[in-house]
């Protein structure tokens, strides 16, 4: 493997792990490599030392802006776009009903792509096809050098005017960082060749995956993810394949071994992306991408030639019709893939197995196509062990109350934890394309930590509220669910109750007076009362309110009531308002926490669920000030992460980022 690959590999390592929150590791990295490298004048060691550390403070730089974790960072803007955008108006007018799947795999458009397919896709292992990638610019560039060969031009005047043509297309249609990537890698190939200079297959992927990361948040993106990784699989596989396939079969056989060999190594180098992004491995996949394989290389020229044809549309229209049984056929394979038993297996990724699983698939990567095999297998063998264990593991309890107040950004997510380590899930944080906060942060967090999750209380159905309630109701199955039951029709709240319903989990309408006991805490619901929210329209007026008590000590959770709920309050509940601690409603909203409530509260900590730089304007100045005058010390999750907050029954303590601190009571 050439030094330009390993130089991206340390960039790269260094960009995740500072947009992970941990750029400290790569730095001291870096720092130890140059430490070892400088002296004995190891300069392989102390350029790859600063290229991980480079990349690490390249993300503290950028990750202000950057900061979603789901940030899309390839949309273009400018002239791409406006490019892109008539693209897209072509494509609903030729593909008509077909129009969102043509969007995906012509122009990575997957906006209306329904989750339940996206969810089909990923558990037949076929998620890398739904979108555009390194794989559908390289059938389109072969394609369009096929028919420039076919028009009698030399390969060497074809593949230049091929790898224009590609350019073109990938300009066309946003440049986003797959498409990107391919084309740059298909034009070094195309140089190569041309001046008959042979180049490792490795530094072709590695300059093309340079490119995008002028973006640094490119490196963010699935689809950019899925698309180096997989080419990585498909260089390796056909190593593979020349060293153990070829010397032994030859003919149909090898072709189909070659061919399987690619869909299982391609399954094998994706595994830990699938696992974090839509929590599932898909075990099906190696036969369903077989199938599909040929599929795609027929219907990605054709759905090419449509939109290019879009200037004139009738002939378009009759290309994209035709096309329509190879789009059916492509989703068949897809569907019955998905419903086979046992075609995907449900797993809950930590953030330290990914990243050991990812670190054993680069070790097994490095094995597969170098001479001296031993040292990344047993690197590989070491990182496995770690994935494999590290679920076994469990930080320890306390023995009192904690309220944990996670970091889902612009979301509510509180878990509250037992005397004995059981736990009450209060919201479920926000849901996004490829996933939400319940899988990715809530689930995770519980499992590493030990202990039965009792119930599920969902304030209000707003998505940043219950994006992730499915999640938490299938994955860690609660005993009940408590439900504020403001019908307002949203799909994610039907999907909840659907999930609620087929997991066996016991639903129950909130009323004012209700008790929950859970160990030696005392959950009591304050609001909404059904006949007041019956004249509403707005389900934050109808959010559930919890008054949370350990010992003397007592938490009151807000959702996202607004003024008329806290009016409500202090006319039928006000001595019951009282709390030290207050999970401030609607984000710090100016729609919410009147003096007149603050007053009745007197919290003396008031915690702030709020998403960083969000388009709200997310918690307002009024409130904080308003938060000042009652003698409320303010935290933020936008400020400080997760925050904890700890109750022996008497005492209340506070962490954030390694600090904590003293609540002095009221």
């Amino acid at each position: 493997m050439p030094l330009v690959a390993f130089a991206y590999l340390s960039f790269a390592g260094g960009l995740l792990a500072g947009f992970g929150g941990f750029a400290w590791v790569p730095i001291a990295v870096g720092f130890c490599g140059l430490a070892y490298g400088f002296p004995a004048r190891q300069a392989r060691a102390c350029g790859l030392s600063l290229m991980i550390a480079a990349g690490a403070l390249t993300a503290i730089i950028s990750a202000k802006p950057a900061r979603g974790r789901h940030h899309s960072p390839d949309e273009s803007t400018g002239a791409l776009q406006a490019m892109r955008h008539r693209a897209s108006v072509s494509i609903d007018r030729i593909f008509r009903a077909d129009a969102p799947t043509a969007k995906a795999l012509l122009i990575a458009d997957q906006h209306e792509i329904p989750r339940e397919m996206r969810d089909r896709y990923a558990q037949s292992g076929m998620v890398h096809m739904l979108s555009i990638s390194g794989l559908h610019v390289a059938i389109v560039a072969g394609s369009m050098m096929l028919v420039l060969q076919a028009m009698h031009l030399s390969r060497g005047a074809a593949s230049l005017v091929g790898v224009v043509l590609t350019f073109i297309y990938v300009a066309v249609i946003g440049a986003p960082a797959p498409a990107v990537r391919s084309a740059t890698m298909l034009a070094m190939v195309a140089a190569s060749k041309a001046a008959q200079r042979p180049t490792s297959p490795w530094a072709g992927l590695a300059a093309g995956a340079f490119v995008p990361l002028a973006v640094p948040s490119t490196i963010l993106d699935l689809g950019y993810q899925l698309s180096v990784i997989g080419i990585a699989g498909l260089i390796v596989s056909g190593s593979l394949s020349r060293r153990f396939a070829k010397p032994r079969l030859e003919g149909w056989r090898l072709r189909i071994s070659t061919e399987l060999l690619t869909s299982v190594v391609a399954t094998i180098v994706t595994a830990p992306l699938i696992a974090w992004y839509f929590g599932r491995i898909s075990l099906i996949a190696p036969l369903a991408n077989l199938a599909a394989g040929p599929v795609i290389s027929v219907l990605q020229p054709m759905l090419f030639l449509a939109l290019a044809l879009a200037p004139v549309e009738s002939l378009a229209m009759l290309v994209a019709d035709a096309s329509h049984p190879m789009l059916a056929v492509f989703d068949a394979i897809a569907t019955i893939s998905a419903a086979l038993p046992l075609a995907s297996v449900e797993v809950v990724p930590s953030i330290v197995t990914t990243v050991a699983g990812g670190a054993a698939i680069v070790s097994l990567i490095i094995a597969s196509t170098s001479r001296h095999a031993a040292r990344p297998l047993i690197a590989a063998s070491a990182c496995l062990c770690v994935a494999v264990w590290s679920p076994a593991l469990r930080l320890g309890h306390s023995g009192n109350f904690e309220m944990h107040v996670l970091d889902v950004g612009q979301g509510d997510a509180i878990l509250l934890r037992s005397n004995r380590g059981n736990w009450v899930v209060v919201d479920a944080g926000r849901m996004w394309k490829t996933g939400d906060a319940g899988r990715s942060v809530i689930v995770p967090y519980i499992m590493s930590r030990g202990g039965t999750v009792e119930a599920l209380i969902i304030s209000h159905a707003h998505a940043d509220h219950i994006g992730g309630a499915a999640s938490v109701l299938r994955l860690l199955n609660p005993r009940v669910f408590f439900d504020a039951a403001f019908a307002q029709g949203s799909e994610v709240y039907s999907r909840s109750l659907r999930t609620a319903d087929s997991s066996n989990v016991e639903w129950r309408r909130v009323h004012p007076g209700d008790v929950m006991q859970l160990d030696a805490v005392t959950i009591r619901f304050l609001a909404p009362d059904s006949a007041w929210t019956s004249a509403l329209s707005d389900p934050n007026e109808a959010s559930t309110v919890a008054l949370v008590e350990y010992g003397s000590t007592r938490f009151l959770l807000m959702g996202d009531a607004e003024q008329s709920e806290e009016q409500w309050l202090i006319d039928h509940a006000h001595g019951d308002l009282k709390a030290d601690v207050l999970k401030v409603a609607h984000h710090g909203s100016t729609t919410s926490s009147t003096d007149a409530f603050l007053a009745a509260v007197q919290p003396s900590l008031a915690v702030i669920s709020v998403g960083a730089d969000n388009l709200y304007g997310h918690p307002s100045a009024d409130v904080l000030a308003s938060l000042g005058r009652v003698g409320a010390r303010t935290m933020r999750t936008d400020h400080s992460g997760t925050i904890v907050i700890e109750s022996d029954g008497k005492r209340i303590t506070s962490s954030a980022g390694g600090e904590s601190w003293d609540i002095s009571r009221r």
